[in-house]
């Protein structure tokens, strides 16, 4: 089976965009599916002026109060027709193309005005329309009104090509089949894994449990969005612990965001850790054997690799019952959800707990690790959606 894969971005690069959108076809490639790239894929520079005014005349006053603000020239079927003529024009160079698949992007689907032989896929993991009003960002009162058209009407044309959709998640699968009106039988699920390459065994993983500190908590914060991931909510998590006498510290891989206010002594700021290279990778790993749980109290995400990532560890995550994280993370299994409206001290109370009974705290990391192996890894999500290609061709 040869698959093209089609990106506006290049994902034969871990750092082109989003190191999702390198791991899919990865993930296929060492299925044996041969993996033909188309992209990344060109703005045309005559298209630039025509963006530019209309960027600048959706924030004037010719414009009605309740469709203006921000326009987004990634979403303009203009853009998106041309980006059909470039794959069609490089589809037509290949040959024995079996599938034309569509990755996670930036902005639309850049097949949503393809015209092809080929049976079309997406795998991804949200729509556009449960985006809105869910990032920040992506509120209707900062977009214009034209360009969440455009992205309705963009993404409900390449979901309309195609035979079949790969969520990453129920809520992003339950979202196309509501707003896009999809036929459940083209819709599938496929969770995806850590954005790091791992080779952690159950012997290893019993070690790094086993070697853990009992005598404190280490909580282990990954984000690149202070505000959105809520880092403050984290550190009220950690204060409070150690308030309550359960000895604990909380190392943050995040921006600080500016402010007076002096850092908690039980506080350590990392800044941001490249997984492109080794020193970034094992400074990583050694933070994630370590800890005792992730803690992402997450307003807002569709499907953040940080859980997969600690599920890679033995690592538990605390995080919040949002988007796509319910089918991530199994309560008690590998860690648990908190509705977002959840008080810092309830997740103290499942920290202190755990501790309490520290063999619990044993056997929830083993689990999930289970639970990584078993659903959340790239070599399970590989072999599952090349399956569901072969079954589609067949």
């Amino acid at each position: 089976m040869k698959v093209a894969w089609v990106t506006n971005y290049n994902a034969q690069d871990p750092d082109s965009y989003d190191t999702r959108g390198y791991y899919e076809p990865k993930s296929l490639r060492e299925q044996s599916v041969a993996v033909d790239y188309i992209g990344p894929l060109q703005t045309p520079k005559l298209f630039n002026p025509l963006f530019y005014l209309k960027r600048r005349l959706n924030g004037s006053r010719f414009v009605k109060p309740s469709d203006r603000g921000w326009y987004s020239f990634h979403r303009s079927p203009l853009l998106f027709k041309e980006y059909a003529r470039q794959i069609s024009k490089k589809l037509s160079k290949l040959n024995d193309v079996d599938i034309v698949c569509s990755g996670p992007s930036y902005c639309s689907q850049p097949v949503a005005y393809l015209e092809c032989k080929q049976p079309i896929v997406i795998w991804t993991d949200a729509t556009f329309a449960d985006t809105l009003n869910f990032y920040p960002g992506y509120c209707r009162n900062e977009i214009c009104r034209e360009s969440i058209e455009d992205g309705i009407a963009n993404e409900s044309a390449a979901l309309s090509r195609s035979k079949l959709l790969i969520y990453a998640s129920e809520w992003a699968a339950h979202s196309a089949i509501k707003h896009y009106h999809i036929d459940p039988s083209r819709v599938r699920i496929v969770p995806w894994g850590a954005n790091f390459e791992s080779s952690n065994t159950i012997e290893d993983i019993q070690r790094i449990i086993d070697s853990r500190t009992t005598d404190r908590c280490k909580l282990l914060f990954l984000g690149f969005d202070w505000f959105r991931k809520r880092g403050d909510f984290a550190i009220q998590v950690a204060k409070e612990l150690n308030e309550t006498g359960l000895k604990t510290e909380l190392t943050i891989v995040c921006n600080r965001p500016d402010s007076d206010e002096p850092i908690p002594e039980f506080v350590h700021f990392l800044g941001p850790i490249r997984k492109t290279n080794g020193e970034g990778l094992n400074r990583l790993f050694k933070l994630l054997a370590e800890s005792h749980f992730l803690i992402l109290p997450t307003l807002a995400d569709c499907s953040p690799y940080a859980l997969s990532e600690a599920g890679a560890f033995g690592l538990p995550s605390l995080t919040t019952d949002v988007g796509g994280i319910p089918t991530i993370i199994r309560d008690d299994l590998n860690g648990k959800k908190f509705p977002l409206d959840s008080s810092s001290k309830a997740y103290c109370t499942y920290v202190s707990n755990s501790f309490s009974d520290y063999s619990r705290y044993k056997s929830l990391a083993l689990s999930t690790f289970h639970e990584y192996e078993s659903r959340l890894n790239w070599s399970v999500a590989g072999r599952t959606v090349k399956k569901l290609m072969t079954e589609l061709i067949s």
